[in-house]
């Protein structure tokens, strides 16, 4: 964590390079961050919180920019912008004990609390199940239920789900404050739509239409399809979940479902749609340009995205392996990857999210305003 001297040599470094960049222009149209660094002649704190949460890290300016290293200029918008962005995932984190330590925690915060709710969900199991439950083959409607009742899977996942989403929407409030007072005369139905748009199109990866610079000075669009594949294997994920729901509540059908069942099908596109994005964008990580990247933060990038792929891995694997001895140890270890995650949503790189999503929402109610 920057101390206060290193917090105002990280700001003064950002003001620096978007003054620049601003007197520049010639990156105008490669992302939004540049439409609304014109419309501010200074830019101030706020305006800090908000550009940095707008960029999207494609590094396209950064290989444009006449003006990067090793210019006297020195310039180096993506990294200097990363480095607020992850403050103010600290400054905005809820609660607020919590300011200033928590967010886009690296390696030794997730892998500590994936841990301990593995241990929470294993442990109770392990104690209380005989051997032959715990490694036997078990069949046909409610076979996972014999392991791990369905009441302690839902109440306390869904009691750490509703913890991680309030503390969510509280970061995501101080947040909006943070970016200032909110831009008069905008429509905030259509403003959301764009923001909407924005944010499932992941237009700001394009880099200005070609793709973005997420390997070298060559461009690509992998980084946005891995995001893509990712996004929409966590979507798949959640909708099996909330279909089975339905199956078990409402139809009475309990879990496991037939392979070609709804759930299963939309569990196992899910699956493969998060090992593919959290292996792509990790590589891309690895095979990175490392000048524009801020090598500080990679270890929260990486442990979120191992985390994912553990949730993605083990979770195929219990389909797999289903009816075999091997199922009540897939169940435990996959629920407690789980639960590790929906812990760690809050004081993760997760954050980034929903904090960009809320900077692409300013800035589309910046674009009605001027409209």
């Amino acid at each position: 964590m920057p101390g206060a001297d290193d917090w105002e040599r990280i700001t003064a470094d950002a003001r620096r390079a978007l003054d620049i960049c601003n007197a520049c222009q010639f990156c105008d149209g490669y992302c939004a961050v540049f439409s609304a660094l014109k419309l501010r002649r200074l830019v101030s704190a706020a305006d800090l919180t908000f550009l940095s949460n707008l960029c999207h890290n494609c590094r396209s300016c950064y290989h444009a920019c006449q003006y990067a290293p090793p210019h006297e200029f020195d310039l180096n918008l993506p990294k200097s912008l990363s480095l607020v962005r992850q403050q103010t995932y600290r400054d905005h984190v809820w609660p607020p004990a919590a300011r200033g330590r928590l967010p886009g925690a690296g390696w030794s915060f997730v892998a500590a609390v994936t841990l301990a709710a593995m241990a929470l969900v294993a442990l109770p199991a392990v104690l209380s199940l005989p051997a032959e439950v715990l490694f036997g083959r078990h069949a046909g409607p409610g076979a996972f239920y014999r392991l791990v009742p369905w009441g302690a899977i839902a109440g306390v996942a869904g009691a750490v789900m509703l913890w991680s989403l309030l503390a969510i929407g509280f970061s995501v409030a101080s947040f909006w404050r943070g970016m200032g007072p909110a831009p008069t005369g905008a429509a905030l139905l259509p403003a959301l739509r764009d923001a909407l748009r924005d944010a499932a199109s992941l237009r700001n990866l394009g880099g200005g239409g070609a793709g973005c610079n997420d390997r070298d000075e060559r461009f690509s669009q992998a980084r946005r399809r891995f995001h893509h594949a990712l996004f929409h294997g966590v979507a798949l994920c959640f909708a099996a979940t909330g279909v089975a729901t339905v199956y078990d509540h409402g139809l009475g059908w309990q879990a496991p479902y037939p392979l070609l069942s709804l759930p299963v099908l939309f569990g196992s596109l899910g699956g493969v749609g998060m090992v593919v994005g959290t292996v792509g964008l990790a590589l891309l990580k690895r095979r990175a340009d490392p000048e524009p990247v801020a090598r500080s933060l990679a270890g929260a990038d990486c442990a979120l995205l191992a985390l994912l792929f553990l949730v993605a891995v083990s979770g195929l694997g219990l389909l797999a392996l289903r009816g075999t001895a091997a199922m009540g140890p897939l169940l435990l270890v996959h629920l407690g990857l789980v639960l590790g995650w929906f812990a760690t949503l809050p004081y993760s790189k997760f954050l980034h999210a929903p904090f960009r999503f809320a900077a692409l929402l300013r800035a589309a109610m910046e674009r009605q305003g001027r409209d």
